[in-house]
């Protein structure tokens, strides 16, 4: 079951990859989820360089959360501070790539979170 979980969720990453592309205008926000954690990079996919990562596991984030880095609250804190870091960087648009996950729970929560911060996508 897990097996095919994943690469059902594989197939999905590698077809939605093949259209959405990061540019040094619009990066690609790509996010990564796990039982316990978020993690979030900007990506220019014309370099192959990342821009900005932030994670639950990051100090500052962790402070706000006091322990599980698994739940929507985590994710919208995550969302919040990557949208602060890449506006500061100058980026008002973004292309999100939710990395074969449903827009549900916690992608959607960071998804959210980073409109709030005031980029768009």
């Amino acid at each position: 079951m897990a097996k095919d979980r994943k690469a059902a969720r594989r197939r999905v990453r590698y077809r939605v990859r093949k259209q959405i592309i990061g540019t040094p205008k619009r990066p690609r926000v790509a996010v990564c989820r796990s039982l316990r954690h978020l993690r979030m990079q900007a990506i220019d996919d014309s370099k192959g360089s990342t821009l900005a990562f932030v994670s639950s596991l990051d100090p500052d984030v962790r402070k706000k959360l006091k322990g599980h880095g698994g739940n929507v609250k985590a994710a919208e804190e995550v969302g919040t501070k990557m949208a602060k870091i890449l506006k500061d960087k100058g980026y008002k648009e973004i292309v999100f790539d939710r990395g074969g996950f449903i827009y549900h729970g916690r992608v959607k929560a960071a998804a959210e979170a980073m409109r709030k911060g005031g980029l768009s996508f």
